[in-house]
């Protein structure tokens, strides 16, 4: 089955929900105390430099067969340079191709393409090609995606509540972790919001949400801790020891992605377990970040680590070192891995409380699977099983 069309759709980005929370990021070195609304979590390192300025929130790649099928691959984050990527670097390689042939495909793309890829955009751009392959496959064969990489593992799969962010008011954020044990859900995570530039005050900020956290939801609901990469080792290393009596089951993104030798430093000293990979690239990234022991829990994401090509190669290279993997986020393409894979055992899930750039990456299609009392249940429907949302992709 050829591929006869390549696209890149641009998304613009749409009016947002100004929220009254934050959370840590790297771009904290840069600002003084106080600048986190200025700047916070969802500010400006969330887009490549040179895509500041342009309104495109995401770039949807849309293959089309020769009989007529389409498949969708979403990638997050989108620039206009992506866009190109896709269009004038890899379509030429694609098009003519079979859809199956997405072993050889991943290498002309990552090859071809390494004097300027490897990592961040022309990954991104590699990931939603390979999607949407997938994507194909599966509604040529009448299968789902996770079909075609090992079936179904289990009739459910168990979702964790990912929308607790830092607020001035922690009344708030109590009240929200209520709703989601009274939702059903039997773990949750929560951002940390302060920082080092924050200094001791900030360090009992962090304490004081997380004990109220704890005492809200009680001792048997899972409690993930998510620093988006905004501390240092030696910040870490003080916080850390202050927050374990909570029972924490990971801390998430500590520290900035390159920084494999203070994970590893800060893994060999911490009693609670380290997650991260959200943003690392391909099988060679993740070979780095679990052979150095840098991580207790891999957090790749199908749409930036090369797809689901490269991302089975991530989980079995993950599952060989013991190391449970979660996906960072419950796009579509992280489902049907996690449904085809035994070595994980979560999917996060975003509740809605506004419209921010994890909820409308999941406005862009129909048909996503269903969450209820905490769990996640994903129809035997082929392909992707979803379609783009008419009133808001609209190329």
């Amino acid at each position: 089955m050829k591929i006869v069309r390549v696209e890149a759709i641009r998304v613009p980005e749409p009016v947002w929900t100004n929220p009254a929370w934050w959370s840590t990021s790297p771009m904290d070195a840069l600002y003084e105390a106080g600048d986190r609304q200025l700047v916070g979590a969802m500010g400006l390192f969330n887009k490549p430099i040179s895509a500041a300025g342009e309104d495109i929130f995401a770039i949807v790649v849309r293959l089309t067969a020769e009989n007529g099928m389409c498949g969708i691959g979403i990638v997050g984050l989108g620039s206009e340079a992506l866009a190109s990527i896709v269009e004038t670097r890899l379509a030429p390689l694609v098009i003519g191709r079979s859809a199956f042939d997405v072993e050889l495909l991943w290498e002309m793309m990552f090859r071809s393409t390494i004097n300027i890829g490897r990592k961040g955009l022309v990954l991104e751009a590699i990931s939603g090609v390979d999607i949407a392959l997938w994507d194909i496959m599966g509604k040529v064969t009448g299968r789902p995606v996770f079909d075609l990489m090992g079936g179904r593992t289990r009739e459910r799969i168990r979702a964790y509540a990912s929308a607790g962010y830092a607020m001035e008011d922690l009344d708030e954020v109590v009240e929200m972790a209520r709703g989601y044990r009274e939702a059903g859900f039997t773990a949750m995570k929560m951002r940390f919001g302060w920082g080092p530039r924050d200094g001791r005050a900030g360090m009992r900020r962090n304490v004081e949400m997380i004990r109220r956290l704890r005492e809200a939801i009680g001792d048997d609901m899972e409690l993930m801790t998510d620093a988006y990469m905004g501390w240092t080792v030696q910040y870490a290393m003080e916080m850390l020891p202050l927050i374990e009596p909570y029972d924490i089951a990971w801390v998430e993104e500590p520290l900035i992605p390159e920084d494999y030798d203070g994970y590893a430093r800060l893994r060999a000293a911490s009693r609670i377990a380290i997650a991260g990979g959200e943003h690392e690239f391909t099988r060679y990234g993740f070979k780095q970040l679990i052979t150095q022991g840098c991580v207790d829990i891999v957090q790749l994401d199908v749409n930036r680590c090369g797809g689901f090509t490269e991302a089975r190669k991530i989980v079995a290279l993950a599952q060989a070192h013991n190391l449970p993997a979660v996906p960072h986020a419950p796009d579509i393409h992280n489902v049907h891995l996690v449904m085809s894979s035994i070595n994980m055992p979560l999917i996060e899930h975003f509740p809605y409380h506004g419209r921010d750039g994890d909820t409308f990456l999941g406005e862009l299609v129909t048909g996503a699977p269903e969450v209820r009392d905490g769990y996640m249940y994903v129809e035997d429907k082929p392909g992707l099983g979803v379609e783009l949302n008419p009133s808001i992709v609209t190329a």
